[in-house]
């Protein structure tokens, strides 16, 4: 029997919705995603786990603990990469074209073989030393002829991120063009006015922050559209992703089907959940009580003074208004809605 949870872009079906939640988060699906748009067909998981392992290594291989020095800027790198980019950098190609005019004006004024001086000097421009364990030290002569108009700042590999760079919720960004906004609520609200984006079931949304953050990752990386999902055309580029939100008025997201289960992870709809025992509403619930007397003594006073044992826990100065603060901002959001004419979602709906 054909199962009804299925994945179009990685041409997989599930047996059950839990499996299918897990499997849009995945690094696989992700991969795939980014394979639709360039116009290639879906990998297996066994060919993506295949190309993990050999990219692991490869990784493994450039920043393996090495300690390189380069004598024209003397500095030190503790990874190949590093060591790599500083040698394309602005900074290190104009230090070696000073010392090597340098090295030409001491020459004698009739020296003809200047030029051929200077142009070795190019040649071989990096004394480089070496020192990996317990290898000797190696002095390499490095090609420097190449990219010599290659502007590329002096950057450590470890500093970039990647993952997060081409958000536009990340820099308070809109969605659908490139509007910026002071923070998250302004940026909602100009998404709705403009756009008119609205959230669904906004009373139900536990992960605001989250759900914004994937939704501009399906835009900025996936190139999909997010009323068209995985069963639109595809882009090449977020630029055309979002003209074609706003040209066909697909500002919206596609809240239905086998999308509830992609947006799962940041909605909660116990609270609409019918209660157990619907025989009499009215009936008191009997709540246990727990017995603190052996670590809490309360005084006349009216003061409670605790065991020394919980002292770790009494000594926490949490910030109280950090764990309201994402309600504050979902309340907030439910109230610019509502003066836009938006009404509450029906319950019945819900359960449906």
């Amino acid at each position: 029997m054909t199962s009804k949870f299925t994945c179009i872009t990685c041409r997989v079906a599930f047996k059950d919705a839990d499996i299918q939640r897990q499997h849009y988060k995945a690094d696989w699906h992700r991969y795939n995603l980014k394979r639709k748009v360039a116009d290639l067909p879906p990998v297996t998981v066994e060919e993506f786990q295949r190309r993990v392992l050999l990219q692991r290594e490869q990784d493994h291989l450039e920043t393996t603990p090495i300690n390189v020095h380069c004598k024209i800027c003397r500095k030190s790198f503790s990874s190949q990469n590093a060591f790599e980019n500083h040698l394309n950098s602005k900074k290190h190609k104009e230090t070696n074209i000073s010392m090597v005019e340098l090295e030409v004006d001491n020459n004698t004024p009739n020296n003809l073989n200047g030029e051929n001086v200077y142009v070795n000097k190019i040649i071989n421009v990096s004394d480089i030393t070496k020192i990996q364990g317990n290898n000797p030290i190696v002095n390499d002569d490095v090609a420097m002829q190449q990219d010599s108009d290659s502007d590329i700042e002096e950057v450590d590999s470890d500093e970039w991120d990647e993952e997060y760079k081409d958000n536009p919720i990340a820099n308070n960004n809109c969605l659908f063009c490139s509007h910026h906004s002071r923070n998250t609520v302004k940026n909602l609200k100009h998404m709705s006015l403009e756009h008119s984006f609205f959230i669904p079931d906004v009373e139900y949304l536990v992960d605001l922050k989250g759900l914004l953050m994937y939704l501009g990752e399906k835009v900025t990386q996936g190139y999909m559209c997010l009323w068209c999902s995985e069963k639109g055309r595809s882009f090449h580029s977020a630029d055309s992703t979002k003209q074609h939100m706003v040209d066909k008025g697909h500002c919206k997201m596609l809240h239905e089907g086998e999308t509830l289960a992609e947006y799962a992870d940041f909605y909660d709809y116990s609270s609409s959940y019918p209660p157990d025992h619907q025989d009499n509403p009215d009936a008191e619930v009997t709540v246990p009580v727990l017995d603190d007397s052996d670590y809490q003594l309360v005084l006349p006073s009216g003061a409670t003074i605790g065991h020394r044992s919980l002292m770790i826990y009494y000594r926490q100065n949490l910030d109280p208004k950090r764990a309201v603060s994402p309600q504050k901002k979902i309340h907030r959001l439910l109230a610019q809605y509502k003066a836009l004419g938006w009404t509450e979602t029906q319950k019945e709906a819900v359960v449906r």
